[in-house]
């Protein structure tokens, strides 16, 4: 790879120490659930990609070690080793200084990725050991932390060297600590998903994929030389395409942009960004610069060949991006995110520049490509046209009473009006219904029971959905509309109750019942789970009544076979709860609804890509594919079980 700039301990600044991190891990990785533990390899990951991007690394190799390590190889230049002028080699500040890194100065690094730096030092934190081995100027040079302590003795002040070697990278080796995380097990297919994802991001570089956990290794390797073109067509993959996928490049105020984007005759929007190799789930100004341009542009067209007439209203966004799938990657010098997981962009100038760009080079494409530009209007025209045949249903659905107070069965609403204080119960069965409403705390807490499974929206045509009458009252009760793939009526910010909370049984109809719901909010409503709003009730499975002893509430099997182990058969009597409706109203508080006692999961979405695949897979019509996925994931399934 091209030399391009010094990289030495000079590079390498330091803002202010690791502290805390232990104490507050959310603060940097977002959670301590799976999704915080796979963001440790991401971290690391994303260093390597800096590296790639700064003209240095073109392999990256991530292995999930049988022992339940993960190790990360590059080729990259390696971690500076020299002294530097705070006393320690630069190395050692990586990994035990937060915002130690060489991303602070634009001089090692133009863009980059990761956490600015924080990125190292919190895996080293959050880690039972972290290893490191770095191959820089002839030598292997060795450290290694345990729990962000350096354990490794230094020769003269400088890291020992351990082999001579010819090639240049950097080998991290690290165990997640199981005092911080839930879980310790990396989810294989969420950690592929997203390598391969940034393969697309940059088609230039070349990441191996390594699970040794199984019984046999599974291995592959991601390179996309068609970069986000590719990934437009790995996304649409099972979906009918109307044009081949295109592209738009360009670079303004020294961001550099890249656009592709293609139509599938399904009623639907996928828009995806990304800056700087991070997907930003919430989006930002990149794509509010695209989506702005892209209408405009399009209108235009549409008036030049006679699509609109003088008398017509525009075309909305949602109808001209009907059938859009898209990316937006940018390479920004000086990323300001929303957040420190950097789910959405701030730079008013990357709005800019892919406003610019977008608008140049799609008057580019489309003069010379009537035929796709055609297509793409038709898209417009039909969403439009069943936008307006359903605008009276939707406002019919959302005039309705803002609170139906607890006749037939539906919402029994809380008495707070302020939605930051107040949650919602949704629960099924009018047995279970009926002893929320009793044990809840009806200041705060309301409850809304539905019949049954509602309707597989997966399946199911838009008309149906909006028919549904389970669907339409949750819609209603919350107060905040809906998505969906020809419009877009859903406002987070007129949302009633600040945790919606499935209450199910604890069973296979429970857990099926769960499924439906959470695909219904991912379809239709899934800023609701994107901003934390959902979660899902933990009931108990058993009641053990010791005989000398406080009784205590079991979540699962596994709890009960420790209870067993711990205490003598027949030294106790054990209840087992089939149903939300078994228990009386106190101990459904004491268990379900009481935020002292209660044990909630929030439900969060780590891959988008992922998600839809997996929701289309399990909850679509297409049986084999489904079948499938259960058997390649069943063993994954029991290690979380």
């Amino acid at each position: 790879m091209p030399r391009k700039q010094s990289y030495d301990a000079g590079s390498i600044t330091v803002l202010e120490g690791l502290e805390a991190v232990r104490k507050r891990p959310g603060m940097y990785i977002g959670s301590t659930s799976r999704k915080g533990l796979n963001h440790l390899i991401y971290e690391i990951v994303d260093n390597s990609v800096d590296e790639h991007l700064a003209g240095y690394c073109d392999q990256i190799k991530v292995i999930l070690e049988k022992d339940g390590s993960c190790t990360v190889i590059d080729n990259g230049r390696g971690i500076p080793v020299d002294m530097h002028e705070k006393g320690v080699p630069a190395e050692r500040l990586v990994f035990t200084t937060l915002h130690a890194g060489g991303k602070f100065d634009n001089t090692a690094y133009k863009t980059s990725g990761g956490l600015h730096g924080v990125g190292s030092s919190v895996v080293n934190a959050l880690s039972t050991y972290l290893d490191v081995e770095i191959s820089i100027k002839g030598c292997v040079y060795h450290d290694r932390f345990e729990r962000g302590v350096p354990v490794q003795e230094l020769t003269d002040g400088l890291l020992p060297v351990i082999r001579r070697t010819r090639e240049t990278g950097t080998r991290i080796n690290f165990l997640p600590d199981p005092e911080i995380f839930e879980k310790t097990r990396f989810s294989a297919a969420e950690v592929e998903s997203r390598l391969h994802e940034t393969a697309y991001l940059n088609p230039s570089l070349t990441i191996q994929f390594e699970d040794l956990r199984g019984d046999e290794p599974k291995t592959c390797v991601f390179h996309e030389p068609e970069g986000i073109v590719g990934y437009i067509k790995d996304l649409n993959q099972n979906s009918e395409a109307l044009h081949e996928p295109v592209l738009l490049k360009g670079e303004s105020e020294g961001i550099q942009v890249e656009i592709a984007f293609q139509f599938v005759n399904e009623f639907r929007e996928n828009v995806l960004g990304f800056c700087n190799n991070i997907y930003n789930a919430e989006g930002g100004t990149h794509l509010t610069g695209f989506k702005t341009t892209f209408t405009a542009v399009m209108n235009t067209y549409a008036r030049q060949i006679g699509v609109l007439k003088d008398k017509d209203q525009n075309f909305t966004g949602s109808d001209i991006r009907n059938g859009m799938t898209a990316v937006i990657s940018i390479k920004h010098p000086e990323p300001r995110f929303e957040g420190q997981t950097k789910t959405k962009l701030d730079n008013p100038d990357a709005a800019r520049a892919c406003s610019k760009v977008a608008g140049e080079q799609m008057v580019l494409f489309f003069d010379r490509n009537l035929d796709v530009l055609k297509t793409v209007l038709s898209c417009a025209e039909k969403a439009a046209k069943i936008r307006k045949s359903e605008e009276k249903a939707k406002t019919n659905l959302l005039t309705k009473p803002k609170y139906s107070f607890d006749s037939n069965g539906k919402l029994a609403n809380c008495e707070k009006k302020d939605p930051s204080q107040c949650e919602i119960f949704i629960v099924e069965g009018d047995s279970a219904g009926g002893s929320a409403k009793t044990a809840r705390d009806r200041n705060y807490q309301a409850i809304l029971p539905i019949r049954g499974k509602i309707l597989n929206v997966e399946k199911a045509s838009i008309d149906k959905v909006l028919a549904n009458a389970e669907i339409k009252t949750m819609i209603n009760a919350f107060g905040c509309g809906f998505s969906e793939g020809y419009g877009n009526d859903f406002d987070i910010s007129k949302l009633r109750y600040d945790k919606i909370v499935i209450m199910a049984d604890a069973d296979v109809d429970g857990a099926h019942i769960s499924t439906l719901l959470l695909t219904l909010f991912y379809r239709f409503m899934p800023e609701l789970i994107y901003e934390g709003h959902v979660y899902i009730a933990m009931p108990p499975l058993y009641k053990v009544m010791p005989k000398k002893g406080a009784e205590e509430y079991l979540y699962d099997d596994k709890a009960l076979e420790k209870y067993r182990q711990k205490h003598k058969p027949g030294s106790f009597t054990l209840q087992r709860y089939k149903g939300l409706g078994e228990m009386d109203a106190e101990q459904l508080w004491e268990t379900t609804l009481n935020p002292e006692t209660r044990i909630m999961r929030r439900v969060e979405i780590e891959d988008a890509r992922l998600a839809s695949s997996v929701t289309e897979i399990l909850m679509g019509s297409d049986v084999p594919p489904r079948k499938t996925f259960i058997y390649e994931h069943a063993a994954d399934a029991q290690v979380d079980a």
